[in-house]
Parts: C-alpha cells; structure tokens; sequence
C-alpha cells in the first residue's frame, strides 16, 4: 500500500497494539472517508497495510489526490463490498490478535475477523493485507472471504496460543520439558540461567525488540566421565514458532521451532553470556535460523563471548561435520505438534562468516572441517 505518512489533523487512531515480542506495532487508522490497518517496525516504518472499509461513496477510480496527501486510501467501488460506504469501526469492538510467531496480526470487530496481516504481507513488494470489506484482488486489500479457510483458523490457534501462554503453569509446564528431554539426552543439570533475554533488555535500555516475549532460559549441562565438554542449552526458543518460515518453507511445522546449544570447554559463566544475544534474536529481528545460517556479533570483536579472535557463529544441525567427538542425539522433543530441532553454535570470523554468504553455507563448513575445525568451542 503506497501510503506511508498521515495527516495527524484528519486522522485519529482508533486502536494500537504492540507484538507481545516488541517489534511490530498494529495500528488501525481512520478518518471521514476510509479506515486502513498498519503493521509498523519499532521505529514507525510501515511494513505492510491493508484497507478496511470507505465511510462515503466510493469512486470508479482510485483517489490518487488521497494518495499523494499520505491519507488513509479509498477502495475503488469494484473492490468494495459495500460502494455506498460504511461507517467506520467503534473502537470499541476492535481487538488485536498477533499470530504465534509475531510477525502478523489480525484485526477483529465484535470477535469476527475484520482484517488479516499476515507476515507474507510486504508494502515494498505490492503484497497488501486481507480485508472482510474487499472484493478480488487491488494494490489496498485482498478479499478475506477468498481466504478465510486457511487464515480463520490461524486466528483461532493463535488466540489458544496467547490463551494457554499467559495462563497459570504454562512457562513451567513447558520449562519442565525441556528440562526432562535434555536430562535424557545430556546427563543432570548444572547451573541454570533465568530470562537471559531480560539481560538484552536492559542493555538495549527497552529499545524496539524490548518485549517481555520470548522467555528463554539456559541450562549448564557439565562434563561426565565419558564426556570432557559442558553443553549449555536454551530453555524456551522452541516456546514459540520463528518468524518468516513461511516465507521459505512449504512445511513450516518441520522448521519453526528450534533451541541453539553450545559445546565447550570454556567456563560456563563465559560461554552462556552468547545467549542474550542470539535467543530472543529471531524475535526481535523478525527473522529465523536455519542450519548453516551465520549470525554477526553486534559489537566488537574483543567482547564476544566465545573469545576475541571470532566475529560471529555458525549454526550447526550435524555438528559431526566438523572435527570432533560424536555430538549428542538432541531429536524426540516436540512442542505443538512440531518437532523440536537443536542448533549448535560455532564460532567463526568475519571472514569465514563473509565466505559463507558467498559461497553457502556447505563451501563454508568443508572450509572448515579441512582446516579441523572442531565443534567443541575451546580457548582461541
């Protein structure tokens, strides 16, 4: 949708609400001709829209005056279900339903779906959102009618998805899951670290992203006699389903959920402080992680965490491709009917991490097994 900026004199906002991950806001914007639904970044930019209804007559032609003024758009009165107009929603009756994966949103009037942007949704690509008011297809809206058995659904899981999340014993009953499957896999527990996304809070000062969503923990893990190398685990990335898989994979239940572990013989204090950084990450970038993606540190290169000489990681699916002992069998963990994937963190440089982009992830990883890069993450 072309409309970027609004004119705060005629415009009024008759309801904003933020992803409960803090990167996205929805807004739904109105004035005495056209109401309009916005998907934003933290810092204001319009990611997606989607018309909802005109207020008056509509015109055969689009408003291009509207348009050019950064004005909420009229739908043309081939796209409109109702061309005379309708009167524009009570805020009252409106409420926000954010997908699980907080990259789209529903808007709903008096419970029924009144609007859909979902994270395919994508102003710079013409892909606008889906409204109950439209009629086809148009550069404003799609028709939600035309879709509504593949998104009323969605509506409905993620409001039971927010339902059971913030209901009592949810987090713990989860926590205590992962916690069993990791016991069966790596051995008894050892420290464990509590919301070390609350630590990235804090040093971002509640900047976009600062949502009190995910909640992510980490378990130590420590060496046993058959084993020289501590593994330390998150405890509640897989919570939740990763944003934008869609975007890329036709089974998204197969690569939505995942936690990130690291192999090592580093102290273990050391070594965890890699988490705040990376576990709420495809939250707040509203991305995902896939095997053999590379992640670059934020900072400099003396302050990361695996040591001075890294600049960045690489996740690993089959750490056995890398020289080493034979990694643990992380697979039986399913969370909502998806199986539950461990990536393993190694650390690399940015020149390593720059070959990657280039070349893919696979030219990257027999780089580096050539060069007997082991997965334990030892002294550099």
């Amino acid at each position: 949708m072309p409309v970027l900026r609004r004119t705060p004199q005629e415009t009024r906002v008759l309801i904003s609400d933020t992803s409960p991950y803090g990167s996205r806001v929805l807004e739904v914007e109105s004035d005495h001709i056209a109401t309009a639904a916005y998907l934003r970044r933290g810092d204001g930019q319009t990611v997606a829209a989607t018309w909802i209804a005109n207020h008056q007559d509509a015109s055969p032609h689009p408003d291009l005056a509207r348009l050019n003024a950064g004005l909420v758009p009229a739908m043309p009165a081939n796209h409109t279900k109702h061309p005379k107009g309708r009167p524009a929603p009570d805020p009252r009756s409106l409420e926000v339903v954010w997908f699980e994966e907080g990259d789209g949103a529903a808007v709903l009037e008096d419970g029924q779906p009144l609007c859909v942007i979902p994270g395919w949704s994508d102003m710079d690509r013409g892909l606008p959102g889906y409204s109950r008011e439209a009629l086809g297809q148009s550069p404003f809206a799609f028709a939600l009618d035309d879709e509504i058995e593949d998104l009323g659904p969605r509506i409905l899981q993620a409001q039971a998805f927010w339902e059971w999340r913030n209901g009592d014993g949810a987090w713990e009953g989860f926590q205590q899951s992962v916690l069993g499957h990791l016991l069966g896999r790596l051995g008894p527990g050892g420290y464990y670290w509590h919301d070390v996304g609350r630590q990235w809070r804090a040093r971002s000062g509640g900047s976009a992203g600062g949502g009190e969503q995910p909640v992510v923990g980490v378990s130590e893990r420590p060496a046993l006699d058959d084993r020289s190398y501590r593994v330390l685990s998150t405890v509640g990335m897989s919570c939740q389903r990763m944003p934008t898989v869609e975007l890329y994979e036709d089974n998204v239940g197969e690569h939505a959920r995942i936690e990130l572990a690291v192999a090592t013989t580093l102290p273990s204090q050391r070594a965890g402080s890699i988490f705040p950084w990376l576990a709420q990450y495809p939250w707040r970038a509203v991305t995902s992680f896939a095997p053999g993606d590379n992640v670059k540190w934020y900072h400099e290169a003396k302050t990361f965490p695996l040591g001075s000489s890294w600049e960045g990681v690489l996740l690993l699916d089959d750490p056995g491709r890398l020289a080493g002992p034979a990694a643990p069998d992380m697979r039986g963990f399913s969370f909502g009917g998806d199986p539950v994937q461990w990536l393993w963190l190694v650390p690399i440089t940015e020149a390593e991490r720059q070959f990657g982009k280039d070349e893919g992830p696979d030219a990257l990883i027999e780089r580096l097994a050539r060069k007997g890069r082991s997965w334990i993450v030892g002294e550099d």
